[in-house]
């Protein structure tokens, strides 16, 4: 064999695999709603500064909360993602307050699912009209879902930007509360040395993901 090929067996040999699990699915348990509302908090309030001491408001009281469960050992561990959707009139669902912890946000699946999520849960519910508002720095990601640019509003005297799902690339799904499972990135790194977290560069949707994602929630 090579020098080569002796150089990448020893590698291979040195090397491990880590991939995270998560469920993303409706909130059932007080835990996981007091764990997304704490969540919230640290992204809306003590990240952002868009509100003070929370940002609860008359839309929680029947809104639908749903949540990303880090999985461990086939355990549930905590809610390292949220957002909420509701009906403002029959027919027409929003999507708001979907954050991610700061220290899961290389995982892109996770926004993305809670997206998915949202949109395919409200469109079992007879959506036929999905909106939310986003924050400038998110509308491409957005856009990449298949979302559509509307208009623009201010939140909390911030810009935002209102956009819609195109709901033909979300279809319903059969038990929408059961939600669905998802895989983090793949992350390698030889036996002998700690695990030190670097750069993201997620290839999903053939670019890195945008420090504006990994640092900010993604809709208010």
């Amino acid at each position: 064999m090579s020098s080569a090929g002796n150089e990448l067996a020893s590698n291979d040999e040195w090397m491990t695999v880590k991939q995270d699990h998560f469920r993303i699915k409706w909130a059932e348990n007080d835990w996981e709603i007091e764990q997304a509302r704490r969540l919230r908090r640290q992204v809306f309030c003590d990240e952002q500064g868009l509100f003070e001491d929370h940002d609860i408001d008359v839309i929680d009281r029947d809104a639908q909360v749903l949540v990303a469960i880090q999985q461990v050992a086939g355990m549930s561990e905590k809610v390292v993602g949220t957002v909420r959707i509701y009906q403002t009139q029959p027919g027409i669902w929003w999507g708001g307050r979907l954050a991610v912890e700061k220290a899961a946000r290389r995982q892109i699946v996770l926004g993305s699912g809670l997206i998915k999520l949202a949109v395919r849960s409200a469109t079992a519910l007879g959506c036929q009209q999905f909106n939310a508002l986003v924050q400038p720095q998110n509308e491409r990601f957005f856009q990449r879902l298949n979302w559509l640019s509307v208009g623009n509003q201010q939140v909390q005297d911030v810009e935002h930007v209102q956009m819609q799902a195109q709901l033909a690339c979300y279809p319903a799904l059969e038990d929408p509360a059961q939600g669905f499972w998802v895989e983090g990135r793949r992350q390698k790194r030889p036996l002998h040395l700690p695990y030190i977290e670097g750069p993201c560069f997620e290839r999903s949707y053939g670019e890195s993901v945008s420090q504006h994602y990994r640092e900010s929630g993604l809709w208010n």
